[in-house]
């Protein structure tokens, strides 16, 4: 059935990988992944997904997202009620 839809041979692992590594492309924290995959120990999981660091960090230092240490304006138009009101 999957000859007959064009659908490429996949193992398991390379499903497992595939994810884990989208998950990383997609700033989810390491940690997380790790505890997703069952790593006991985030050294296993950075290792293993150490070739998907350079491009994330090169596509943030090209991105034009402001980084953390600058300040966020202010809400303005947030309204507070008093409790019972």
């Amino acid at each position: 059935m999957l000859v007959a839809a064009g659908v490429p041979k996949v193992r398991f692992h390379d499903l497992r990988h595939t994810a884990a590594t989208l998950l990383l492309a997609q700033g989810v924290d390491p940690r997380t992944i790790m505890e997703t995959l069952g790593h006991s120990q985030i050294s296993l999981t950075m290792n293993t997904y150490a070739h998907v660091l350079p491009k994330l960090q090169a596509r943030s230092r090209d991105s034009d997202v402001a980084p953390l240490s600058q300040p966020r304006p202010a809400n303005r138009n947030v309204t507070t009620v008093a409790p019972g009101m």
